[in-house]
């Protein structure tokens, strides 16, 4: 009955480095992430692109999300010049300042370029310890453009005994730039031992972050010492929640953006010869007037139809009938129950009525064909609602 059509949704598929191996570079990196999917290369997002379009949907979701998993997550750690940094970043990777291949600390300004470490509980993800704040730039903007913040997917900003107005400028700074930061205080004990309760100190950066228009800011309290205590055991399950987030969710996101705009298109190019009475003999309908047969055709031109629901849910571990439930255009009673006007045109009053314009000439001749095309776009419009539909639950059950 119908002619092989591309369907937009359809299943068409089925380095090593150390992870405690500092390294220091010049920091002029080649790799470029900010291309609009976050983690993603741009040729990657264009392969993406076009691979919509040839319709492998659920392809394209499986090679997003593999390289997504091994892209770098760049975390930044910043803060005043002998916060403590390199402290910090030993104590997140689970490594003691004593080993070879850990941070160097003890000294006010140690770090004096940008140096990367592996941290082994987050596979995939770059520690970056910039130099502190005041220890080679002067000015906050110096600072933001000598260490490139732009090429960073999250900051964690490293205070302790103060919360200085560098530290303020620098939290406002990275929100100004749409990107998301902690507040780490350390030397907690310190901190303790001096009677300064630690909620007053959370509660006492909230409130200077706040007057400065630093909206909602995330402040954990830890004692690189001993991180089983305080607020270090929710830090890491933050951390890696928004890497899972930054990694996953916003190329999803991405993606889901460039698959509405793939439907659309399909849509306005079937709607324009579906007004020109040529979409039968794209999509091989021999009876324009059997709706029934039609919704087939939109659903295989779509890849809604019942045997690429099936490999889609055979591919999600899925039930078939888990995707057609939140089908509005299951088959043409389901259409015609949901939707009056369809129903009444689709009925055997409306056929009468069909039968006198026909006799009517010129007028007849010209409604008949206006209310068909009406008829053949709103069934297609349904479908197509439907085709977002499966695919956001697709891209849903994949992060899941």
């Amino acid at each position: 009955l119908f002619r092989q059509v591309t369907p937009l949704i359809r299943d068409m598929t089925q380095p090593n480095q150390s992870l405690h191996t500092p390294l220091s570079i010049s920091f002029i990196p080649a790799l470029q992430y900010n291309t609009g999917w976050t983690v993603l290369p741009k040729a990657t997002a264009t392969n993406i692109e076009k691979a919509l379009v040839e319709a492998k949907l659920l392809g394209v979701v499986r090679e997003t999300l593999e390289i997504a998993s091994s892209a770098p997550v760049r975390i930044a750690v910043t803060g005043d010049s002998g916060n403590g940094m390199p402290s910090f970043i030993n104590a997140l990777r689970g490594i003691g300042h004593e080993e070879e291949d850990s941070a160097p600390t003890g000294v006010a300004g140690t770090t004096q370029i940008p140096t990367c470490y592996f941290p082994p509980h987050f596979p995939n993800v770059e520690l970056w310890d910039l130099p502190g704040l005041g220890a080679a730039t002067q000015t906050l903007g110096n600072y933001l453009a000598e260490m490139q913040f732009s090429l960073y997917d999250l900051f964690i900003i490293i205070a302790s005994e103060q919360f200085s107005m560098n530290l303020m400028k620098l939290a406002k700074a990275i929100q100004g730039q749409g990107q998301k930061s902690y507040i780490v205080w350390t030397k907690l004990d310190r901190d303790i031992s001096t009677r300064t309760l630690s909620e007053n100190i959370r509660e006492n950066i909230w409130e200077t972050l706040q007057k400065e228009g630093v909206h909602k800011p995330i402040i954990f309290l830890v004692s690189i010492f001993d991180p089983l205590l305080n607020d270090f055991s929710e830090l890491r399950y933050t951390l890696h929640r928004d890497i899972s987030d930054i990694r996953y969710h916003c190329p999803l996101e991405k993606l889901s953006d460039t698959c509405e705009k793939v439907i659309n298109d399909k849509v306005t190019s079937l709607q324009g010869q579906i007004a020109s009475n040529s979409f039968q003999d794209v999509l091989d309908i021999q009876n324009t007037d059997d709706l029934a047969k039609c919704l087939m055709a939109y659903h295989l031109f779509f890849g809604v139809d019942d045997e690429s629901l099936q490999q889609m849910a055979q591919s999600m571990g899925k039930s078939m009938e888990e995707y057609r439930a939140i089908m509005k255009s299951q088959d043409l009673h389901t259409v015609l129950t949901g939707d009056r006007i369809l129903s009444f045109m689709n009925c055997n009053t409306a056929s009468y009525l069909y039968s006198i314009l026909r006799h009517i000439p010129f007028l007849g001749d010209n409604v008949l064909n206006y209310l068909r095309v009406w008829k053949h776009r709103h069934s297609l419009e349904i479908v197509a609602k439907d085709t977002r539909t499966i695919m956001k639950k697709i891209l849903t059950d994949s992060i899941i």
